[in-house]
């Protein structure tokens, strides 16, 4: 196998095309094991070594890292600046059996055979070459382990009632990532990708979040707006061309208008993968 220092020359690279802006970070701080990593549950004991992909502000880490105690894990992300958030949850919660790095999962700097499970979440659509990066997890995952991922797909978006200006969003956002070298409808192509990354015992499955309560549609809309106006999204989708000032901020509104609706739902669906590594 290819060892990540031989590799390191070649990296694909894609823009991160959320940012962390506060409104960003707002929604993955919701994120825990049991909404975002459900199908990866069973497969945790304590004693076991994780590795968590692209960790964010650490939500999902922390919890894993409870679940496997005295286990450890070590929480990666291209940003610095998120790392050090995710630190503060790890202390926060008194868990000492987390280590944090800076890492491109492409290139990962760990030997071959290092992790129990290896588990990226909301990752590998925003990378430039999934399949890659899927051939890198398998790599440092122990023969026995297992390599989870989970992706939302946006073009399988679904809500009510319906918004041309949240059409335009959804088209918006489709573009502006795949401008980015990433592939936003990423959730109904893991079982391909991990079938091109040479897996051969994948689990398949589907799961969604779903806004319907007063608070959830307030959280989720305020959220987008403001995502939409206010964070490296916004900058890339006018820097690029795909949108003006002007079309954000009519985004921007429609989101708010759906959100004070006493019926409006929004359905967030997302694929899945277990690759049990042989």
């Amino acid at each position: 196998m290819t060892h990540a220092s031989e590799q390191s020359t070649s990296r694909e690279t894609a823009v991160y095309t959320h940012g962390h802006h506060e409104s960003v970070l707002r929604s993955h701080s919701w994120r825990t094991a049991a909404n975002s990593a459900a199908y990866l549950i069973p497969e945790l004991r304590p004693g076991l070594d994780v590795l968590d992909v692209g960790c964010g502000p650490g939500t999902i880490t922390a919890d894993l890292a409870a679940l496997v105690a005295p286990g450890r894990v070590t929480a990666v992300d291209a940003a610095p600046d998120v790392l050090e958030k995710a630190r503060q949850v790890a202390d926060e919660r008194g868990l000492r059996n987390v280590e944090f790095a800076v890492a491109d999962v492409h290139a990962l700097d760990f030997p071959d055979d290092s992790f129990d499970v290896v588990h990226a979440h909301q990752v590998l659509q925003h990378v430039g070459d999934p399949v890659r990066a899927l051939r890198e997890m398998r790599r440092v995952c122990r023969p026995g382990g297992v390599v989870a991922a989970r992706d939302s797909d946006y073009g399988s978006f679904a809500w009510f009632p319906e918004r041309p200006a949240l059409d335009a969003w959804q088209a918006l956002y489709r573009r502006v990532a795949r401008a980015n070298g990433g592939e936003p409808d990423a959730g109904r192509r893991l079982f391909s990708w991990a079938r091109r990354a040479g897996f051969t015992q994948i689990t398949t499955t589907a799961a969604t979040w779903c806004f319907a309560q007063p608070d959830e549609r307030a959280w989720w809309s305020g959220l987008w707006a403001d995502r939409t106006t206010e964070s490296v999204y916004a900058k890339l989708a006018v820097d690029g061309g795909h949108a003006t000032s002007e079309d954000l901020a009519e985004i921007a509104g429609a989101w708010r208008e759906w959100g004070r609706q006493e019926d409006a739902w929004f359905m967030v669906p997302h694929g899945e993968i277990l690759c049990r590594v042989s």
